[in-house]
């Protein structure tokens, strides 16, 4: 069968290098900064290398979205797949990397005359933005229009749940997104944050004090949302914290009747904002 959409989305989305190849989808770095180095994320960095690096330094590390001509290279590549291309964006309120794949968009119309391009906004990040895009390439790689695989993404979007547990609210903090005394508080009661995605913010769920509870509320937290009779798709994530993701995946998997089930690692491009030790999981019920 002919492929007639190609798949691209940024390094953001947390999706396991055996996935994007298997679906043949395309990734756009985004860039870390550590020092006066800048790394294109999982290019030149891997989470490995990062966590590393984040532990030893005393210097908080920064981001920055892709360039027009990183996209517009990628929708090139792309093309030598199928005709029509669908690129799904992290949420337009973490980054610029929307309006940067818009731009390539408009771009090009000169250096790509005929080819269609699509540009999603998922509103999510993370595993959940990686679940939206594996939807959308297991719709293309099923020969569905661009239209079709587009309506697919936005279903997705619209249903998928993102659940974390924070190590610690010291890299928040640092980064400006939560206040000093938030954190100052977390530290002193030893309270571990359990933090969703809702319409572009994070949001606090709940307050737990130890990483076992924590996984425990999420658990409950995912049987009140996930809907009985329906496929469940989930992915753990986690940021340097491999056994912990293995338990929490054991778990899942003895609760629910899960038709897909992986445990991928939180990219250095979410992880400088996050710091290491995070746990969480992104789900979705239905195809």
């Amino acid at each position: 069968m002919t492929q007639k959409v190609a798949i691209i989305t940024d390094s953001s989305a947390c999706i396991p290098g055996e996935l994007l190849r298997e679906y043949r989808i395309g990734l756009v770095p985004l860039n870390v900064i550590i020092g006066r180095k800048t790394y294109q994320d999982g290019v030149d960095i891997t989470p490995t290398k990062f966590y590393a690096l984040l532990r030893e330094t005393e210097e908080l590390p920064t981001t920055s979205h892709s360039s027009p001509g990183a996209h517009l290279e990628a929708y090139r590549r792309a093309n030598r797949i199928a005709p029509g291309i669908l690129c799904i964006t992290i949420s337009s309120s973490f980054s610029g990397q929307f309006s940067s794949a818009q731009v390539a968009r408009e771009r090009a119309g000169e250096s790509l005359p005929g080819v269609a391009i699509e540009v999603f906004d998922c509103g999510t990040a993370a595993a959940a933005q990686g679940m939206v895009v594996l939807a959308a390439a297991r719709a293309a790689a099923a020969g569905q229009s661009l239209d079709e695989v587009l309506a697919r993404a936005k279903s997705v979007a619209g249903r998928v749940h993102l659940i974390a547990m924070v190590d610690s609210l010291n890299y928040l903090v640092r980064g400006g997104h939560v206040p000093k005394a938030a954190a100052w508080a977390s530290s002193l009661f030893k309270i571990k944050p359990l933090l969703t995605l809702d319409d572009g913010d994070a949001r606090l769920l709940a307050n737990t004090r130890t990483t076992p509870r924590a996984m425990a509320r999420m658990l409950k937290i995912m049987k009140q949302m996930v809907i009985k009779g329906l496929p469940l798709r989930v992915a753990v994530m986690h940021a340097d914290a491999l056994k912990n993701a293995e338990l929490l995946k054991e778990q899942i998997a003895s609760r629910f009747d899960c038709s897909e089930l992986f445990i991928t690692e939180f990219t250095p491009v979410m992880g400088a904002h996050i710091g290491p030790g995070l746990i969480g999981v992104a789900f979705c019920s239905g195809d």
